[in-house]
C-alpha cells in the first residue's frame, strides 16, 4: 500500500491524474487514476491516490466494486456518502452505455443472440434475476424487463406479471431468460416446469413464448434447443 502521507501535491504537475488525461487520453490512465479523478479529494492525512487504492484494495477487483452498494463503499476510510453516491452513478452509467443499443433494435434470431445481449451484465449476478425480452412482430426487443429475483419457482414466476408486461409493450412475443450464480445453466424440474406453465399461459392470451435461456458463466442453455419445451 501506498506510505498515506503522500500527498497529491507532491506529485509533478504532469503525473497527476487530470493533467495526465487531458495530456495522454484516458485509456493511458490505471484503474487507480480514474477512480481518483472521482474521488477528487483525499483526506487530511490520506492523498486521493490513496484512497482509491484503499478502494480496489477492499473490494479485491473491479467486478466487485461495480456490485458494491454505497453502505459497503462508505465503510472504506475516506468515502462518504457524496462520493459513494458518485461512484455509483459512474458504474451505473458505464454499465448502461455498454448495453445500450444503436438506434436500430437488436433482433433476436437465436439463443446465441440472447446470450449476447445479456451474458457479459447477467453472468456475475450473484441471485437469480428472471428477465424478459418483450420482441416485436420482426424479432426486435422492445423492452427487457427484469421481473423476479430469487430461487425460481411458480409461486414467484406468475404469469400474470410477465404478460402485463408484454400486454403493456404491445409485444408479439416473449423470450424468458434467468441466470445461475453457480455458472452452470444446467435447468432444474422447476424451471422446466416454470416454462411449461407460462407457455401454456402465453397460447391462452396470444402472445408466444419463443424460448427460455439460462444464463451460465460465458455458457448458456437454451430449453427449446434441448428438448426441454
Amino acid at each position: 500500500m501506498t506510505d498515506s502521507s503522500f500527498l497529491i501535491k507532491d506529485v509533478p504537475l504532469r503525473e497527476r491524474p487530470r493533467e495526465k488525461m487531458v495530456k495522454e487520453g484516458p485509456d493511458r490512465l490505471s484503474t487507480n487514476e480514474l477512480l481518483a479523478i472521482l474521488l477528487r479529494t483525499g483526506t487530511k492525512n490520506a492523498s486521493v491516490m490513496h484512497v482509491a487504492q484503499e478502494l480496489l484494495y477492499q473490494f479485491d477487483s473491479l467486478h466487485l466494486l461495480k456490485e458494491a452498494t454505497i453502505e459497503e463503499l462508505t465503510k472504506v476510510k475516506g468515502i462518504g456518502i457524496s462520493k459513494a453516491v458518485e461512484i455509483r452513478a459512474a458504474l451505473e452509467l458505464g454499465k448502461r452505455i455498454y448495453t445500450y443499443q444503436a438506434d436500430e433494435r437488436y433482433v433476436i434470431r437465436s439463443p446465441e443472440d440472447v446470450s449476447r445481449y445479456v451474458m457479459e451484465e447477467m453472468r456475475f449476478l450473484t441471485q437469480e434475476h428472471f428477465v424478459v425480452l418483450c420482441l416485436n412482430t420482426k424479432n426486435q426487443v422492445l423492452h427487457r424487463q427484469t421481473l423476479f429475483i430469487g430461487s425460481l419457482n411458480s409461486s414467484i414466476v406468475h404469469p400474470r406479471e410477465l404478460f402485463k408486461e408484454a400486454l403493456k409493450r404491445s409485444a408479439a412475443s416473449v423470450i424468458c431468460l434467468h441466470n445461475h450464480p453457480s455458472g452452470d445453466p444446467t435447468p432444474s424440474k422447476e424451471d422446466i416446469e416454470v416454462t411449461k406453465r407460462l407457455i401454456e399461459c402465453g397460447r391462452i392470451i396470444g402472445i408466444e413464448v419463443l424460448d427460455h435461456v439460462i444464463i451460465g458463466d460465458r455458457q448458456f442453455i437454451s430449453l427449446k434447443e434441448k428438448g426441454c419445451i
